[in-house]
């Protein structure tokens, strides 16, 4: 039976149904808005529409041995292959986008049945709205993509217990955990867990024994790989891992004789250091705030600040979601064992991103609709814990509060909204005052050295990017990256003929150089016989071609006398 304590009267509850869905509109068109201008955003530029415009542009998906992250799991990144063929990339965003109004779409339908038609449209504001979730809508990722099928597996999951146990929400669940894992290797945690959850649901229902629980997260198990194998069939042929880069050591261990040195050579292929080291050592904190960590994030997240885990939630997500078990005894048992669920999906996600990883929010996204649907539930507790209270002062005291944090709670996230047409600008662009390149020299402080390259080097130009962040959808000439060689090019070479060479046998005709980064690479690794060679070798083979306060362009050339 539906309950609205939000309101007293029918009335009061379709005044705050129009106002939800006027915000909702709102939200849309303000995402919509600040989605129409060119993508800026790092791994935009960096993965997700760099390598399908580099399959593109190859006539078909190719290996490309310097980029490794363009062995990571492509669904959502082949969907944006679509537009860009027409020459549009800002449709990828708004395909990005739909995958967070799918995911509100599976809140309303969640709360709308456990709850009720104003607190699913809250459940849909809320989410739509949290910073991260703004942050990811209008940029060209694919986060939401692993978020929505994520819950969609977990929810399918839910619904097989919940109706006896019908295989085809348990195959449908293993469907959504594959689609997950084929957008974004985190999603392996999403299946390890529900394919754990499985027979650990069967079994408490008391339907069968230990082999027939197992042979139901087996089945789970394969349908999510079948879906996932053709990206495991890729890499295994390029690479002999299907999950390439990761634990590559495993699937490719050392020879005899071989080297840590020589059988990887970026970073990105080692395993990264664990939170403990790299917040103590690199952000010098405490223990104890370490071990804040799960509590901060929710209140200390920041764009683009790897320390404060480069994202922003609300705190609200965390404090309403501990009154979703707050007399759990009075809900029905269907819905505490959804409950259930959820938390354990949520702590055990979280837990394991936070000892695995640099923990940032994009890596936990999968548990952010969880949350909302908890925070939405515990909002309910308190209406009704309130509802049932005495009348009174304390009963008008307690309404009053809820309803001033339900308030800051949409506040928190409007005021994330507004500052971003602040920082994405997207008036100008849209009233045509700002062209195309315009917009993004202010945007993307090396957009004007990209340009030159593409309007003034040659076709055949192959181009060596050397401290750029990896940023290089912009640049329609052929590129690579250069740190992976600085150490045996730049550091290693005793002459300036043998950097040259160096160059040569990889076909450099040129270099992009992020001036400054290069400078502090140069004097903080190279001694100063090295630095003498360095130099000697721009005077006799490089020319500058363009530059400006941070980006030089060079062409290479025969020796000068």
């Amino acid at each position: 039976m539906e309950q609205e304590p939000f309101a007293k009267s029918t009335r009061e509850r379709s005044l705050l149904e129009v106002v939800l869905l006027i915000l909702a509109a709102a939200l849309i068109l303000s995402v919509v808005i600040l989605s129409l201008v060119p993508p800026t955003s790092k791994d935009e530029l960096v993965h997700h529409l760099a390598v399908p415009k580099l399959y593109l542009k190859h006539g078909g998906m190719y290996e490309i041995p310097f980029m490794p992250f363009s062995y990571y799991p492509m669904n959502l990144d082949l969907l944006y292959l679509i537009p860009l063929y027409f020459g549009n990339d800002i449709v990828p965003k708004f395909i990005h986008f739909s995958f967070a109004l799918l995911t509100a779409w599976l809140i309303f339908r969640y709360l709308r049945r456990r709850t009720g038609l104003v607190y699913a449209l809250f459940g849909v504001v809320f989410f739509l709205s949290i910073p991260i979730i703004v942050k990811l809508s209008i940029t060209a990722y694919i986060d939401l993509g692993v978020l929505f099928f994520s819950f969609a597996s977990l929810l399918l999951l839910m619904k097989w217990t919940e109706y006896g146990f019908k295989r085809k929400f348990l195959i449908l669940s293993g469907l959504m955990a594959g689609l997950a894992m084929g957008t974004k290797y985190n999603a392996l945690v999403t299946t390890a867990l529900l394919t754990l959850f499985v027979p650990f649901l069967y079994a408490r229902q008391g339907k069968g024994n230990f082999s027939r629980s197992a042979l139901h997260g087996l089945l789970f198990l394969w349908v999510a790989l079948l879906v996932f194998s053709p990206w495991m069939g890729r890499n295994y042929a390029w690479k002999q891992n299907p999950i390439y880069p990761l634990f590559d050591r495993v699937f490719n261990p050392p020879r005899s004789g071989e080297t840590e040195k020589a059988v990887s050579q970026t970073s990105h292929i080692r395993p990264g250091p664990g939170i403990f080291v790299i917040r103590e050592g690199i952000y010098h904190e405490a223990w104890w705030e370490i071990a804040l960590v799960p509590i901060r994030i929710f209140f200390q997240g920041q764009d683009g600040s790897p320390k404060h885990f480069d994202g922003k939630l609300n705190p609200f997500l965390l404090l309403f979601s501990f009154f979703a078990f707050w007399r759990m005894k009075e809900a029905e048992k269907g819905v505490r064992n959804e409950k259930k669920a959820m938390l354990a999906f949520a702590f055990l996600f979280f837990a394991i991103a936070f000892f695995t990883s640099d923990l940032r929010i994009r890596y936990i996204a999968p548990i952010i609709p969880v949350l909302v649907v908890l925070s939405v539930l515990g909002v309910q507790t308190l209406h009704e814990a309130i509802g049932k209270g005495a009348p009174g002062r304390g009963k008008t005291v307690a309404s009053t509060v809820l309803w001033i944090a339900l308030a800051f709670t949409l506040a928190y996230n409007a005021r994330y909204v507004a500052a971003q047409f602040k920082e994405v600008e997207p008036f100008g662009y849209l009233a045509g005052s700002v062209s195309r390149e315009d917009y993004l020299e202010r945007h993307r402080p090396e957009y004007a050295a990209m340009r030159f390259i593409n309007h003034h080097l040659p076709l055949d130009a192959r181009v060596m990017m050397i401290f750029m962040g990896d940023r290089g959808y912009y640049c329609d000439r052929e590129y690579v990256f250069g740190e992976a060689l600085l150490g045996t090019l730049f550091r290693q070479s005793r002459l300036p003929e043998d950097i040259r060479a160096g160059l040569q046998r990889k076909k450099i005709t040129h270099l992009l150089i992020h001036d400054s980064f290069f400078q502090r690479w140069a004097r903080e690794n190279l001694s100063d016989a090295e630095l003498s060679t360095l130099g000697e070798f721009f005077r006799k083979y490089a020319t500058i071609l363009f530059h400006n306060s941070e980006f030089y362009v060079l062409g290479l050339q025969n020796p000068r006398d």
